[in-house]
């Protein structure tokens, strides 16, 4: 995994308020704890995260509310800060590569059987009560396809607008798959 995929992931835990620390990211991606330990200062010393360390709970929160910043896609990632700084407050044009740091989506899917959940395990990231599991995922659109493609119950318990989304294109397909979707001369 990429430095930008582990800042994400460190950002997410810290903002959900789950004490991330140096040792647990370095068995998360299998990196040295000294790695680890640099990610931790990039965040808070490159991206100016607001990060403070609790020893009762052993682990990094945020001392107030903190976003990622926009980084460019570069093949230097020293390169991130200096070129953002230098856009300032100019129109950022198609050339200049920006992307979003993008931090995955989450959504709590109640699975009533076992076997699709196991086939869902690549996106859980954590098993809740009452059969309900806690999904991550980059791509909606890709999800969404993953959850059709299960071919069994799932129930999307949130957020609500993925509920709607996957309804709406439940609906299409039904419609667009009737007789008289396409004879209508």
């Amino acid at each position: 995994m990429d430095a930008n995929t582990r800042i994400q992931w460190l950002h997410k835990k810290i903002a959900m308020k789950s004490y991330p620390n140096a040792q647990r990211l370095a068995e998360r991606f299998g990196i040295s704890h000294r790695q680890a330990q640099r990610d931790l200062d990039y965040l808070k010393n490159k991206l100016s995260a607001p990060i403070a360390y609790d020893p009762k709970r052993k682990g990094f929160y945020y001392s107030e509310p903190f976003n990622l910043p926009l980084l460019l896609s570069s093949d230097n990632d020293e390169l991130y800060i200096k070129e953002i700084l230098q856009a300032g407050d100019r129109e950022l044009e198609a050339e200049d590569s920006i992307i979003q740091m993008q931090i995955p989506y989450s959504a709590l899917i109640e699975i009533p059987d076992k076997l699709t959940a196991l086939e869902l395990s690549r996106y859980i990231i954590a098993k809740k009560n009452n059969d309900r599991y806690l999904c991550e995922f980059h791509s909606i659109e890709k999800f969404i396809g993953v959850l059709f493609s299960l071919g069994s119950a799932f129930r999307i318990v949130e957020p609500v607008w993925l509920r709607e989304k996957v309804m709406e294109r439940a609906a299409l397909a039904l419609a667009s798959n009737s007789d008289e979707y396409f004879n209508k001369d």
